[in-house]
């Protein structure tokens, strides 16, 4: 499973050269090789911005006097793209007047080196934009972490969310949400304290995490709820995770209490191709079927499969 807390190295050894001169891309890959850093290459604007935002590199390399599309638009395209502004930029340019920096550094570059360069200065200078970034990203991924439990939080959850349901739109690959919910956790705190609920919570989370697959992503929605994204998922896998789950901790004794067990019950909503509902209603839709497992007792999976834009909306315990 994905654990919160860790960097995702996906990318972060990938620098990407945008220069429409063949011999500083072969330059630059062979001493970039030695540093560990693997180049990719774009030898115009257009075809760089697309690279960009498919490969979310860890820093860009960016020549700013290419015909066409010119270093200075790119720069300007990349940082007014959500995807790519926090992207560090090293500017290459043959004038390197201050007023030109200074346009440079205006439009978000994070460097700025002339031509022809030495490359013992731009790999120092490369070296410290990667630590940069490395940190802001480590930054930002705690500030996505449950300080509690350990989990992704529900910041994280709503962008994570937004983005798994765009490629459910986009390429209708199967996707799955649960929505998970202690039982009487109210009652565990008014008896046993609010430190014994908070020993609960920390336990259900490991739990959770322990029997989750390396490709699901556990967040904790609020107070006692939780919520898994399961990606590439169809409603019946996703059951049978959901299952597991609520199995192992139905299993579980507890310190503070030997029976009656603590026990979750889970809503499921899971679409097999492209969904017809958007993403809030996917949300309240597997909030649905977590209430009907309440209603229906409690300790149980409720599934309710999303309609594609063919099908139409069905509940199955």
């Amino acid at each position: 499973m994905h654990q919160p807390g860790q960097v995702d190295t996906e990318g972060t050894d990938c620098v990407l050269v945008i220069d429409d001169a063949p011999e500083v891309h072969r330059l630059l890959a062979f001493h970039l090789s030695r540093e560990e850093l693997k180049c990719i290459s774009a030898y115009d604007g257009p075809e760089g911005l697309s690279v960009a935002r498919s490969r979310l590199p860890a820093a860009i390399i960016l020549d700013l006097d290419m015909p066409g599309m010119d270093g200075l638009s790119v720069l300007r395209a990349l940082k007014a793209d959500e995807g790519t502004q926090n992207v560090p930029v090293l500017i290459l340019a043959r004038e390197q007047n201050a007023e030109r920096k200074v346009e440079c550094f205006e439009a978000g570059a994070s460097d700025f080196i002339g031509k022809p360069f030495e490359f013992a200065e731009l790999r120092m200078r490369l070296r410290s934009l990667l630590r940069t970034h490395r940190l802001f990203r480590l930054l930002a991924q705690r500030a996505q972490v449950d300080g509690l439990t350990g989990l992704w939080n529900r910041a994280f959850f709503d962008s994570r969310w937004s983005e798994e349901f765009a490629r459910n739109s986009r390429q209708g690959h199967p996707l799955s949400l649960a929505m998970l919910d202690i039982d009487h956790f109210k009652r565990i705190n008014d008896t046993h304290g609010h430190a014994t609920g908070d020993v609960v919570l920390v336990g259900i989370a490991k739990m959770l995490s322990r029997e989750g697959r390396r490709t699901d992503l556990v967040c904790r929605y609020g107070g006692e709820e939780f919520a898994i994204i399961m990606p590439d998922t169809p409603p019946g896998e996703a059951m049978n995770v959901c299952e597991r789950i609520r199995a192992a901790i139905c299993a579980t004794t507890w310190e503070f209490r030997k029976t009656p067990p603590v026990t979750a019950s889970v809503g499921v909503a899971g679409c097999r191709a492209k969904a017809s509902v958007n993403a809030e209603t996917w949300v309240q839709m597997a909030d649905a079927n977590l209430y009907v497992a309440k209603r229906g007792g409690r300790n149980r999976v409720v599934l309710g499969e999303v309609p594609p834009v063919d099908g139409s909306f069905r509940i199955a315990g």
